[in-house]
C-alpha cells in the first residue's frame, strides 16, 4: 500500500479526531491537511500509519487549540463550533459514544478541559484508544493519562444531562418543531418547549440575530413568533438535517444559499436547548452562504414597504451578537 492510500484510509479517523479537539471544522481540515504534508516528508516508513498519523494529528490540533483558546475568549457573544452535517468516521462498535460526542453540549463541555485532558479524553473514550497509545500520542506516562482520563470523565459527567431521548423520539419532537415554524403555529412550537429552554446563538458579531442568549420558555418563544415570518415572508426555506448529530435543520435564503444552521437538545420530550450558528465564517462548508443582513432587510421590505426609509427601526430587535445578553429579553 501506497502512502497516498495509507493516508486516504486513515482520513476519515485523523478528521473525526481533530474536529473533537477543536470544535472547528475549517482547522480540522487544516491539522488532517498538515498530518499529509509531514507524513509525506517522512523519510521512513512507520510501523502503523494510524499509530503514526494519529499522533501527527493529535499533537497538532492540540497545539492550535492553545491557540484558538485566546481568540476564543476575544470572541464576540458566545462561541459555538462549526456546525458538522455528517462525521466521515464510521465504527458500528462505538457509534452510541461517535454520535454523542459531536453534539453541541458534549464539545461545549470539551470546551472546560484542559488541551491535554480534551485530547485524552477524546482518544481514550470516543475512539476507545489504549493508554499506552494515548501515552505515546501526547508524549505523558500511562500514569498521567489515566489521571488526565480520570479528571476529564469527571468534568464531562458534572455536566452531562441525565437522561437522554433516543433517536425516533427526537427526530420526531424535532419534525413536529420545524413544521410547526414553517406553518407560522406559534402555539405549537411553544407545546415543545421546555420551560428552562435556552436559545443561544453564535454569530461572532457577523450576523444579524435577536439576543446571544435568550432564556425561558417564554422569552424564547417571543423571538421564535418574531423570527417565522421573516423567514416565511422572506421566501426562505427551512431544511431538516442532523446537525451535529442532533436533529436539526439548515436555514436557506429564497435563493438557496446558507442564512444559519439550528441544532435542537432534547430531554424528557422537551427541546431543551435550540444552539443556532449565523456566523457567515462558520457556515462556508455546508454550502454557499447567504448575506444575512439583506435577507433580513428584503423581508422586512415585502412586509412594510412603507417603512423602507425607515429601516433602522424594523432591525430594532436584532442584535450584531458583540455581546452576550442572559437576561433573556427579547
Amino acid at each position: 500500500m501506497t502512502k497516498t492510500e495509507e493516508f486516504q484510509e486513515q482520513q476519515p479517523l485523523l478528521f473525526s479526531i481533530a474536529y473533537r479537539i477543536l470544535g472547528s471544522v475549517s482547522e480540522a481540515e487544516d491539522a488532517v491537511q498538515e498530518t499529509w504534508l509531514r507524513y509525506q516528508a517522512t523519510s521512513t516508513r512507520p510501523g502503523s500509519a494510524k499509530a503514526f498519523l494519529s499522533t501527527v494529528v493529535t499533537r497538532i490540533s492540540i497545539d492550535v487549540l492553545r491557540s484558538a483558546r485566546v481568540r476564543r475568549e476575544e470572541y464576540a457573544g458566545p462561541w459555538l463550533p462549526e456546525p458538522l452535517l455528517s462525521d466521515p468516521y464510521e465504527d458500528p462498535a462505538r457509534s452510541a459514544e461517535l454520535a454523542d460526542s459531536l453534539s453541541m453540549a458534549a464539545l461545549l463541555l470539551l470546551e472546560r478541559l484542559t488541551p491535554l485532558e480534551r485530547a485524552v479524553f477524546v482518544l481514550r473514550e470516543v475512539f476507545a484508544f489504549g493508554f499506552p497509545e494515548i501515552a505515546s500520542v501526547v508524549g505523558r506516562s500511562e500514569v498521567a493519562c489515566h489521571q488526565l482520563a480520570v479528571r476529564a470523565r469527571r468534568h464531562m459527567d458534572a455536566g452531562r444531562a441525565r437522561f437522554e431521548a433516543d433517536r425516533k423520539e427526537r427526530e420526531e419532537l424535532a419534525e413536529r418543531f420545524f413544521d410547526a415554524f414553517r406553518e407560522g403555529d406559534v402555539d405549537g412550537l411553544a407545546e415543545l418547549l421546555a420551560a428552562d429552554v435556552q436559545m443561544i446563538g453564535d454569530s461572532g458579531g457577523k450576523a444579524p440575530q435577536f439576543k446571544p442568549v435568550v432564556l425561558g420558555a417564554g422569552h424564547v418563544v417571543r423571538v421564535l413568533a418574531a423570527f417565522v415570518p421573516l423567514v416565511i415572508r422572506g421566501g426562505g426555506v427551512v431544511e431538516p438535517q442532523q446537525v451535529n448529530g442532533q436533529p436539526g435543520a439548515i436555514f436557506r435564503d429564497r435563493d438557496g444559499q446558507v442564512l444559519s444552521t439550528w441544532a435542537l437538545a432534547v430531554l424528557d420530550g422537551q427541546i431543551q436547548t435550540i444552539h443556532t450558528v449565523n456566523n457567515p465564517d462558520k457556515l462556508g462548508h455546508v454550502g454557499p452562504v447567504a448575506d444575512a443582513w439583506v435577507a433580513l432587510r428584503e423581508a422586512n421590505r415585502a412586509h412594510q414597504p412603507q417603512r423602507l426609509i425607515e429601516e433602522p427601526a424594523a432591525l430594532q430587535g436584532w442584535d450584531a451578537g458583540a455581546q452576550a445578553d442572559t437576561g433573556g429579553s427579547a
